[in-house]
């Protein structure tokens, strides 16, 4: 299912889809908004984010984080990036530097593949 809002001028937009959207604290957050905020941020090349279980929100952002050839991303940095441009709430608890994002054929990055591989990040303090 397709998710949208419509803003004050009453434009239409896709805010991404529902299986995507993480529940945290009783907030929605849409993956799709946090990835072009980290997309903005120097020297990423690209980003995924996606829900990660957490005992006291029932679920944290977790986003990897894909540098440019030959830069390499200060974690940190990325996310003062997004404290600037993003509610708090909405800020991924966890960031990871990876070397790619698993894909289908199609292109399409595979986020069951994500949420897998970081569940055990899980009930921890910030990841780098």
């Amino acid at each position: 299912v397709d998710l949208a809002q419509v803003d004050a001028d009453g434009f239409l937009s896709l805010a991404g889809r529902a299986k995507d959207m993480i529940r945290s604290g009783g907030e929605n957050i849409y993956p799709a908004e946090v990835e072009a905020v980290i997309t903005t941020a120097p020297h990423v090349a690209d980003a995924a984010v996606f829900a990660v279980p957490d005992a006291k929100y029932q679920e944290v952002g977790c986003a990897v984080v894909i540098p440019i050839a030959g830069h390499e991303i200060d974690v940190e940095m990325v996310r003062r990036h997004c404290a600037e441009r993003l509610a708090k709430y909405k800020i991924p608890k966890h960031f990871v530097v990876a070397d790619v994002l698993p894909r289908t054929p199609s292109g399409k990055v595979k986020k069951f593949e994500l949420r897998e591989q970081y569940a055990s990040l899980a009930d921890q303090g910030p990841a780098e």
